[in-house]
Formats: structure tokens, sequence, C-alpha cells
């Protein structure tokens, strides 16, 4: 099980976008500041990792409620209307209800412990996210003992979100995690990148961030979270269900059936940056792999 990381770091102690570091840099400016907070992957690439500018982390994204293309949702997101914003949090919980972001963030055992630069290496880029665990949450809202999954939905708002007047999927949005993955402390609530706020088409006010899993996985503009006893339904699995599995998670043995994922290309190395090798469960395979023990990952995909 990783270590809970905690961090007091304030906004104005963020590093600024334009300076770069070194996996090792990065981890001596956590030491220094006495953070675990740089929740990199166990194992290094034979490259130093850098972060990723402001720049690459918000301008190449798959947000498919604002188009298919990677700039798309930088094109079309500022018309998403973010303020208020509320999640309904339903199912097996002990305190079902609306919830409007503002008083979670004000709850004082969430917001003591929000990370305020928190560096994840996620679907090739490095990102210094902001936000606090899911477990925070779901402790606040009391899970019932019946409860094995979480599942999740985005916002659905044609009249803002100009993807979701086409059928490229269908609307909403769905993700969902079991209950041991939702629980651990590298899943995270985003509220905010850079020590600012989250921009919309990184899936703004909130999102989930899972980095031992696909991208699609960590879901944005979270408007629903249930608690449920079966395993909830999955937008890209029920959309092709051959190609995306409920679990998602890296592994880079088993090929997607229209392309290999042994290799990744490091987003914002140019387009004949070189490509590395795929690492089991992102680089976190130390943190989670036990939560898949027993498991066959070509078979629960």
């Amino acid at each position: 099980m990783a270590a809970r990381y905690k961090s007091d770091l304030k906004y104005s102690d963020v590093t600024p976008e334009r300076v770069y570091m070194n996996r090792r840099q990065l981890m001596a400016g956590a030491a220094a500041l006495g953070l675990g907070s740089i929740a990199g992957p166990a194992a290094a690439q034979e490259e130093d990792l850098v972060l990723n500018s402001f720049d690459d982390i918000t301008s190449y994204n798959n947000f498919y409620e604002f188009g298919t293309g990677k700039s798309d949702p930088k094109q079309y997101a500022g018309a998403l209307t973010t303020d208020p914003w509320s999640i309904v949090i339903d199912g097996l919980v002990e305190r079902p209800g609306t919830y409007d972001i503002a008083d979670i963030l004000k709850d004082k055992a969430i917001e003591e412990r929000i990370y305020r630069f928190r560096c994840v290496e996620a679907w090739a880029m490095v990102v210094p996210w902001n936000g606090f665990e899911l477990k925070d949450l779901l402790d606040q809202v009391g899970v019932l003992p019946s409860a094995k999954y979480v599942s999740f939905e985005t916002l659905v708002r044609p009249e803002e979100m100009v993807g979701q007047r086409r059928p490229i999927l269908e609307w909403p949005y769905r993700e969902g995690l079991r209950l041991d993955e939702a629980m651990h402390p590298l899943t995270l609530m985003s509220t905010g990148l850079y020590g600012q706020e989250l921009p919309n088409q990184n899936g703004a006010p909130i999102r989930l961030v899972v980095p031992w899993k696909y991208g699609f996985k960590s879901i944005k503009s979270i408007v629903r979270i249930s608690l449920t006893e079966e395993q909830p339904d999955i937008s890209w699995n029920m959309a092709i269900p051959g190609e995306y599995g409920f679990f998602s998670n890296v592994n880079p043995n088993v090929d997607h059936p229209r392309w290999s994922q042994a290799t990744e290309r490091v987003i914002g190395g140019g387009l004949f940056a070189r490509r590395r090798p795929t690492l089991m469960f992102n680089g976190y395979e130390e943190e989670v792999a036990s939560l898949y023990d027993g498991m066959d990952l070509s078979e629960f995909f």
C-alpha cells in the first residue's frame, strides 16, 4: 500500500510551469519542503521526467463532450459554465444528497488535506495537480458495507458542450472503479493544476485522476457519484466492449485490437519525440499491483 501523501505547500510555492525539473530534482525539491507529494512511478525510465508545461497540459486533451480532436476542448470548452456546481452523491452511502462543490472544499476534514502540489506522471504527461483523495470525500458521506463499486457521471449540457450534440457516445459519459481502487491514496479528485483553478478543457471544476489507468478512466466535470453493489456500466465498454474493459489498467503486455500498447510517446516532446517503453500500471506497479492479486489481467483488461 502506498503511503498517504500530505502537503502544506501553498499555491505561491508551486514551481512555475516554465521551469523544468528532472525526476531527481523533483524528488529533492519535495524532500526539501518536507513533502511526500511527488507521486511518481516507482520504476524509472531511461530519460529523466520533466513537468509538462501548462500549455502542454491544457492544449492536448481528450474531452469528447467538446469534440474528438485533441485541440477541440481548448477551443470550445470556454462556453461551459462551472459556477455554481454541485455533485449528487447517492446509492449505498449513509448521507446521500446534493453537495455544492464549494461546501465540499470547505469541509474541515477535506480542506486540511487538499494537495497544493502533487506531481503525478499520468498518460505520458507529468502534471502537478491540486485536489484531494477521493477516499476523503467517500469517508465524509459514509460508505455502506454492501458497496463494492463507485460510479461517476459527467455533466450533460449540449447547449454548452458542442460534442454532445452528436451521438459520439451515449451521454452522459460514465465511468467506474472498484471500491478498493477508489479508496487508494493515489486516486484523486482534482480541482486545479499548477496552483490554478482547473481549466474547462481539463475537466473543470472537478475531475477524477487515476494515474495507473488509461486516461479515459479519469472522468471530467463530474456531477454524480454513486456507490453500488453491482459493477456499473462505463461509456467506452458500452460503446466498444471488445476494445475497452472495465479495469483499463495500463498494461503493455496486452495490445489494443488496433494498436500496440508496448510503447508510448511523451507529450510535449514534439511529433518526432522518441517513444519509450510503456511501464506496467504506468509505473505504479509497486503501489497498486496488489489490488489485482490473482486476476488474469489479459482477461480483466
